[in-house]
């Protein structure tokens, strides 16, 4: 029994709570804000992810297009003599001779010379128009020589006569090599041989080296082995102007052979020569071209910056952030390791490279390795390329990092947004349905619907439109409660009035007419009966429905027969009474209050009969119940009004002295009594009349 009990009253708490769709707007609001935030998340998630795809697949072609990249820059005679140098780093103050991918150069002719350390890449930029290349041949038989070719502007070029000691009234080119704690100086002054002819109108001729220390004596002897030619084009280097002007200035190119003994005894001193020489990065040559007189150099390497050429250092620009380069040489030792520059990118987010890392993608796989051979004539050498194609996360973390200001900033406004439906509209929303809930539960009078208040949301929308509808309803109900209740209280007065002075000419009667065998002290009491009922009412449907009866058994044979006989004093005519049981047939009833309701029903019979047309009572019997029937000839109640004349203030009558009571009291002491009372029209026509018919239980 006490967990029913638990049981009902957990229900009766389930049953006092507001049920779902009483949210069901604000959740609808809440959950689409949420699914939005949820979409502009996840479309920010799956773009992250498709980019992730892209970019993994994009740098593995990347990757195999700069292993096939690299290996044509080093197959090219540029990236050999690359190749050849790994560890030539130029410094200022002089020229790095380096190791040519030719066993030597042909310096005697000019085209082959230019095309070789033009396709080479070993011409550095020196100064604004000059050039220079300085080399040796990688064949160490073509003896112990270092090359120098270059190019310079002068003006048209002044050779040196025959046989005249002073050189410095010629151009004249200066060269010195700095090697192993030794210093070679040569001087070459321009001199045009007696058999040459002028070529085009150009100038050619031979650079005749002499020892520095030689130069200006007179006899002073050429060095045998140093070799060098110059050639001048006729063409004016500026548009515009001519040969003759004395603005005019040409291009010369020069090529010399350098002897240096202490690389020719080297070759001759040991069986397997070291070549090339294993200090070759720590030669130093400086090269000057001098004008005739004191003037300044056209061309000097110790003055004039120069460009280092092509190296291995140059190919770091070719590679992606992660990427390394090995290269090494046909005996396996590496001798470059080159890394990919990093990205100078502004830094990631750690919370976003995390995700990136953990979105997974089809072609992620492990680091990319891959090995290519280039030959040289020293041999092949070996290039291995290491790739991560996860360092691409790196990449799109900082990409993602720039974008997900956009994805704040829209989730931003959604928040705005949301924060200004939930205060416009939500929160006035949950307030007014919260006091309208107040408004059905709570009020039951005029003091509860003063201390409802909807003023703090009145407003110029739609909601405060509504809140000061409701407010200014309120505030007329309130008006209309507070006359209803005085208008109660002077009804409650009026009864207490009325019950009070009829109250004694009642006992007075009683007094009179106290013998038992009086008829009249019948209808006496049933007055005060009806006076208790309604003394100190509100109302006289409240009245009725809370009035007592006594229920007693009752004969009905011998009661309705008196009722029949006493209907004429009532005012009621020619009322017959037909019985179909044998004996007396007693009921539970109350004697005055059933008394009541067949005087309400015959009242009620008497005013819609045929007149002169009689009506008729009769009583039969079941084994368990009584049933009594009153039938009157007359109009049949309207089809409307049937199952509404026993309703309270609900009047057939169209003339206006009937308060619609008689057929209520009587529907409300049947059922005090256990009983019922229902009506239904009888025969086809109009007029042929209604029937009552009125159920009791019978005494046991």
């Amino acid at each position: 029994m006490n967990k029913l009990r638990r049981h009902l009253r957990q229900l009766r708490y389930w049953r006092r709570l507001p049920s779902l769709a009483t949210y069901r707007l604000r959740i609808v609001l809440r959950m689409a804000f949420l699914s939005l935030a949820l979409a502009i998340v996840g479309l920010a998630i799956s773009v992250l992810q498709q980019e992730k795809q892209l970019s993994y697949e994009s740098y593995a072609q990347s990757f195999r297009k700069t292993q096939d990249q690299l290996a044509a820059t080093l197959r090219h005679p540029a990236g050999q003599l690359a190749l050849l140098n790994p560890n030539h780093a130029p410094e200022g103050g002089g020229l790095r001779p380096l190791l040519l991918p030719f066993p030597a150069l042909d310096f005697d002719d000019q085209h082959k010379v230019r095309q070789a350390i033009a396709m080479s890449g070993c011409l550095a930029q020196v100064g604004p128009q000059g050039s220079l290349c300085a080399g040796i041949g990688n064949n160490p038989w073509a003896g112990g020589f270092i090359y120098v070719a270059g190019t310079f502007d002068s003006a048209r070029l002044q050779p040196h006569a025959r046989r005249e000691p002073d050189v410095t009234q010629a151009h004249r080119v200066e060269v010195s090599v700095q090697i192993r704690g030794l210093h070679y100086r040569w001087i070459a002054p321009f001199e045009i041989p007696i058999d040459s002819a002028p070529s085009g109108g150009g100038m050619q001729g031979r650079l005749t080296g002499l020892n520095a220390q030689d130069a200006g004596k007179p006899n002073a002897r050429p060095v045998r082995d140093f070799r060098g030619w110059i050639w001048q084009s006729p063409v004016c280097t500026s548009a515009g102007l001519a040969p003759g002007d004395a603005a005019c200035r040409h291009s010369s190119f020069f090529s010399i052979r350098l002897p240096v003994g202490v690389l020719q005894d080297a070759l001759f001193d040991q069986a397997r020569p070291v070549w090339p020489p294993a200090d070759l990065d720590k030669i130093s040559v400086h090269v000057a071209v001098l004008p005739p007189g004191d003037g300044a150099p056209l061309l000097d390497t110790a003055r004039d910056p120069v460009t280092p050429p092509f190296s291995l250092a140059s190919l770091r620009a070719q590679l992606l952030p992660g990427e390394t380069l090995a290269i090494a040489l046909p005996g396996g030792a590496e001798i470059a390791r080159i890394a990919g520059a990093a990205n100078p990118a502004a830094p990631a987010s750690p919370l976003l490279l995390r995700l990136i890392r953990r979105l997974p993608v089809e072609t992620e796989s492990a680091p990319l390795d891959s090995s290519t051979t280039v030959a040289t004539p020293l041999g092949d050498y070996v290039l291995k390329l290491h790739g991560d194609a996860r360092s691409v996360n790196q990449n799109l973390g900082v990409v993602a990092t720039r974008v997900s200001w956009f994805v704040g900033a829209m989730l931003g406004a959604l928040l705005l947004a949301w924060l200004v439906v939930e205060v416009g509209i939500i929160r006035p929303i949950g307030m007014l349905t919260r006091r309208a809930n107040s408004v059905a539960r709570t009020v039951k009078g005029s003091d509860s619907l003063a201390q409802l208040d909807f003023s703090d949301l009145r407003g110029r929308d739609e909601l405060g439109v509504l809140a000061s509808c409701l407010h200014d309803l309120l505030r007329r109900v309130h008006e209309d409660v507070e006359r209803e209740e005085i208008r109660a209280e002077q009804e409650r007065d009026m009864w207490h009035a009325v019950g009070h002075e009829i109250m004694s000419p009642l006992q007075s009667l009683m007094a009179l007419h106290g013998n038992h065998g009086d008829q009249s002290l019948r209808y006496i009491q049933r007055m005060q009966q009806a006076i208790r009922i309604l003394y100190g009412s509100a109302s006289p449907g409240e009245a009725f429905q809370s009035g007592q009866v006594q229920v007693e058994d009752v004969d009905l044979q011998a009661f309705l027969h008196d009722v029949a006989a006493y209907a004429p004093s009532a005012g009621i005519a020619d009322v017959r009474f037909t019985s179909h049981a044998d004996g007396a047939v007693m009921a539970r009833a109350d004697l005055h209050a059933l008394e009541d309701v067949i005087t309400h029903v015959l009242h009620n019979a008497d005013r819609h009969r045929t007149p002169g047309s009689a009506i008729t009572m009769t009583l039969a019997v079941t084994e368990r119940n009584a049933t009594i029937t009153i039938h009157n000839s007359g109009s049949h109640i309207a089809a409307d009004l049937l199952d509404k004349i026993f309703e309270y203030g609900v009047s057939g009558r169209e003339s206006g002295g009937s308060r619609g009571q008689g057929l209520f009291v009587a529907k409300t002491y049947m059922a005090k009594m256990g009983g019922t009372i229902a009506a239904h029209n009888t025969g086809d026509g109009v007029v042929d009349g209604v029937v009552f018919t009125l159920t009791l239980q019978r005494s046991a």
